[in-house]
This record gives structure tokens, sequence and C-alpha cells, in this order.
């Protein structure tokens, strides 16, 4: 496993272009990987009681017609 400390000194050793460079690709590393996990949490249940409880919070508000 790569040294988390050495890891933040090349970034911050990093250029302002590369730092840029590297915040864009990081954001969208990131972004795939929540993603991912979401889908992952989603298909395996884990995200079952939050559903259900959203769902009975919404059937419980008075809706408005536009």
């Amino acid at each position: 496993m790569p040294d988390v400390k050495a890891l933040e000194q090349a970034v911050q050793a990093l250029p302002p272009s590369a730092l840029a460079q590297f915040r864009r690709w990081f954001a969208e590393f990131d972004s795939a990987a929540w993603d991912l996990q979401l889908e992952t949490d989603a298909s395996t249940g884990k995200l079952d009681a939050l559903f259900a409880e959203a769902e009975e919070d919404y059937k419980s508000q008075p809706h408005r017609s536009l």
C-alpha cells in the first residue's frame, strides 16, 4: 500500500497546471468510485431500508397540485 504521506508530499509538489490536471482526474475517479459503491449497495439490498423510509415519508406528506 502506498504511503499516504508520500502521496501528500507528491501532490503538494505539483506545479499549478499539474495540480489542476490531478484535481480533474481525482474528481472523476472519486465520482466513479462513489457511483460503483452506490450501485453495489443498491443491488445487494443495503439501501432497501432507506428507500422504504423515504417512500413512507413521501406517502405521508400532503401533495399539492400544480
